[in-house]
């Protein structure tokens, strides 16, 4: 095992870390940025770019269902090695807009691959990691979102000035060099552990798990309009412009660097359940402020707010997890299972939020209020599974 050397350590760490930053903090926040852009340089009309948007999270499902079946075939680290090179390939190809479908196609392909990176990368990391480190090596894997948000929205303005395909050829090339970094970082595979617990008898799952996947899911319809929608809401929607709007996304991602470490220290400190309660109700409050306010300071600070979820909530969720399952291919498969939750949830709001942005005209403010309320619903969730009668539960949590 490589646990035995501190270098040994952090070398499954950055590797981690590299995987989430390109496939999920690059390839999908990097085109938050972009959406005025493409809209203004007439690649795309702007129903369909907001479409486009919504190809990476239906992918990002896709993925999550595929992540462990080509694993099994592949072994994770060498599934891990073909998606990241899959997520470079789509941004080289997105420089060349030679047709709508093409452009979907490659978004879809980028989403899959982060959708199985989210899927292998911690199951693949932690078990190389002591006990007593899982934490904080668990909020390094996914510091990599909040890194690539950051980058996002400090590398798409200086590249957007040499042009839109400068712009995505620059964001294929830092993904080409984070997948050459880490191509030999990554840790052994435990196969033959695994194979052997497949035959193992099915044991019943805690109810906890399935409330977790309930919640996790209403967190996904919640973080999308700010996660698509917000620079576009400062820049158009506001009338501040693209650059405010780019100022605005840069706080956005100094929060996703912050929410990983941040909420993976709440799980430590008041339990991933108490840490899970205590951030719902501060995003809900976030998102309704969103929707009312215009003035640049709380629009910096919302941001900031906001950006803290998408990539804290892993951590959190995965702790949660760890919580509720104690054996770790169980906790894999349940984790296999949350983010599969997440990811369809995430897909059908993107498409939803997309239909009725277009639909009411782009109607930036309904959109954060309906997240908000789909927050609030996930709060809310913990106490109506309290009101289920003991023999419902017990069906429900049956294998």
């Amino acid at each position: 095992m490589r646990t035995s050397t501190s270098t040994g350590i952090w070398l499954p760490i950055f590797a981690g870390l590299c995987a989430s930053l390109v496939s999920i903090g690059l390839a999908r926040f990097a085109y938050t940025p972009l959406i005025p852009s493409l809209i203004e340089a007439q690649w795309f009309s702007a129903n369909d770019v907001v479409y486009l948007g919504a190809a990476n999270l239906v992918g990002y499902l896709i993925g999550a269902l595929l992540g462990r079946p080509v694993a099994r075939q592949l072994g994770n680290k060498n599934a891990l090695r073909l998606m990241m090179l899959v997520v470079t390939a789509a941004f080289f190809a997105c420089a060349f807009p030679l047709s709508m479908s093409w452009f979907f196609g490659w978004r879809l392909l980028s989403g899959i691959a982060g959708g199985a990176i989210m899927v292998l990368v911690a199951a693949t990391v932690l078990p190389h990691v002591p006990a007593a480190r899982k934490g904080l090596a668990s909020g390094a894997i996914f510091l990599g979102i909040g890194l690539g948000i950051a980058g996002s929205g400090t590398l798409v303005p200086p590249l957007l000035s040499l042009g839109l395909q400068a712009t995505w050829l620059g964001l294929g090339a830092l993904a080409l060099l984070l997948t050459a970094l880490s191509w030999f970082a990554w840790p052994s595979d435990f196969l033959h552990p695994v194979v052997a617990q497949e035959t193992m008898p099915a044991e019943p799952t805690p109810r906890g798990v399935y409330l977790l996947f309930a919640q996790y899911a209403f967190m996904a319809a919640g973080l999308v309009p700010a996660m698509v929608f917000l620079v576009d809401y400062v820049a158009r929607g506001l009338g501040a412009g693209a650059h405010v709007g780019a100022l605005v996304w840069v706080m956005y991602g100094l929060g996703a660097i912050v929410g990983p470490v941040s909420y993976g220290f709440l799980a430590d400190q008041l339990g991933a359940r108490s840490g899970i309660r205590l951030v719902l109700v501060v995003q809900a409050i976030a998102l309704g402020l969103l929707a009312l306010t215009q003035s640049f300071l709380a629009l910096a600070l919302l941001a900031v707010i906001l950006g803290s979820f998408p990539p804290g909530i892993v951590p959190l969720a995965l702790a949660r997890v760890h919580e509720l399952v104690p054996e770790h291919h169980r906790q894999q498969i349940a984790w296999s299972r949350a983010t599969v939750s997440f990811a369809t949830f995430q897909a059908l709001a993107g498409f939803a939020y997309s239909a009725l942005f277009n639909a009411s005209g782009g109607h930036h403010a309904l959109l954060f209020i309906i997240a908000a309320g789909a927050i609030v619903v996930a709060l809310l969730l913990e106490q109506a599974m309290k009101w289920l009668p003991a023999p419902i539960e017990q069906r429900c949590c049956a294998n």
